[in-house]
């Protein structure tokens, strides 16, 4: 829960995209965007849930070789976002007004069409297995269920308190260099955390 809280927080495509939608259209409009984006989740859950865990179930090296690939892949996002500007671009230029269908059609293809998200999942999710006795599938759903609910309950606070957050934002410019070193730190914590954990 805290690792995809700090996940969740830290300034991304998807949490900006519900903030400006929030600003620009009202934040019912916020809320559609977010619940779209959600529920895209339940996609690469099921999907990263069936994959890996017959990979578990069949060979142990195998899950070796998606644990150090799981760490590389969180390493080199640390490595991308630490070359990244710590400034946060909030323009509201070029957003069309859309229904609240629409957004959350929007939201729910935009995080399923991304295959970035099956492939944090990939390298998020088995670092966290809990349970030698569960199905490894039960368990994937429940992590996914989990990393849902926390990020719904921080991205619709973001789409609520839009306004409030976007004024911040632009008085205390620092507030980017401090969300980029969070990355930085979470994506490097997770990472030794995947690669240190047994099956």
């Amino acid at each position: 829960m805290l690792a995809t809280s700090a996940l969740a927080i830290s300034p991304g495509p998807d949490n900006i995209y519900v903030l400006m939608q929030s600003i620009v259209n009202g934040k019912k409009y916020g809320l559609a965007t977010v619940a779209g984006l959600i529920s895209g989740c339940l996609v690469h859950t099921t999907l990263v849930a069936f994959g890996v865990s017959a990979i578990i179930k069949e060979n142990d090296y195998l899950f070796f070789i998606i644990k150090l690939l799981g760490a590389l892949y969180l390493i080199y996002l640390a490595y991308k976002v630490f070359m990244s500007s710590d400034e946060l671009s909030l323009s509201s230029d070029n957003i069309p007004k859309k229904s609240m269908t629409q957004l959350f059609k929007q939201g729910f293809i935009m995080n399923v069409l991304n295959p970035k998200v099956s492939i944090f999942f990939l390298a998020f999710f088995p670092g966290f297995l809990f349970s030698e006795t569960m199905s490894a599938v039960v368990q994937f759903y429940v992590l996914g269920l989990l990393f849902m609910f926390v990020s719904a309950i921080i991205f619709s606070g973001i789409a609520l308190l839009a306004g409030s957050i976007s004024e911040y934002i632009k008085k205390h410019q620092r507030v980017g260099f401090y969300l980029k070193w969070l990355q930085i730190v979470v994506f490097v914590g997770i990472a030794i955390i995947i690669f240190t954990s047994e099956k």
